[in-house]
């Protein structure tokens, strides 16, 4: 489908017009300890909100981690705070993103190398430089069916959100170029 041929669509049924779920930023720092606490305030201060601990999967003794050990730290961002995130962090990769970046879904992410390329954030000796990566997940009005306790569905293939209609959006909603 084209552009327009999309927009058309949007236009005759909204429900069809994709929207942002949420943004996860995610750091990994791959250790416990005084890095994860740096990493978890750095992401702390970026996002307002209180980061939540992940934990090894599998032990892998190259890198001396241990099964169960917290080596991660993330965040999900809804709503207006996701937008107001994304806005903050789109101009660190000069608002492009490849298509391989996007998933059969819509979905899409990206990393950014040093956190303190972010407006706003300085250098501070004491914590370092970390890298995040940074996933939007995108949906369509009515996804609600798959995801509900009672009387779960399937959703219909047409409505289903695919890589071109969320690659027109990014473009529309956030002034995204697509590389």
């Amino acid at each position: 489908m084209s552009e327009d041929e999309i927009h058309k669509a949007w236009e005759k049924q909204p429900m069809l017009k994709p929207k942002i779920e949420k943004v996860v930023v995610n750091i990994s720092v791959g250790k416990s300890g005084e890095p994860l606490e740096k990493a978890t305030k750095v992401l702390k201060d970026l996002t307002s909100q209180t980061p939540c601990k992940r934990k090894a999967k599998a032990s892998i003794r190259d890198f001396g981690i241990r099964k169960g050990e917290p080596i991660a730290c993330i965040v999900t961002l809804r709503d207006e705070q996701a937008l107001e995130f994304l806005k903050k962090v789109l101009p660190i990769v000069d608002n492009k993103i490849s298509k391989g970046s996007f998933d059969q879904c819509g979905n899409f992410s990206f990393g950014i190398k040093e956190h303190i390329e972010i407006p706003g954030v300085k250098y501070d000796p004491d914590i370092g430089i970390f890298g995040m990566d940074v996933c939007v997940s995108l949906t369509r009005s009515g996804y609600r069916v798959k995801n509900r306790h009672r009387r779960k569905a399937k959703i219909g293939s047409k409505h289903v959100l695919n890589p071109e209609e969320a690659m027109v959006f990014a473009k529309e909603a956030l002034g995204i170029e697509i590389v």
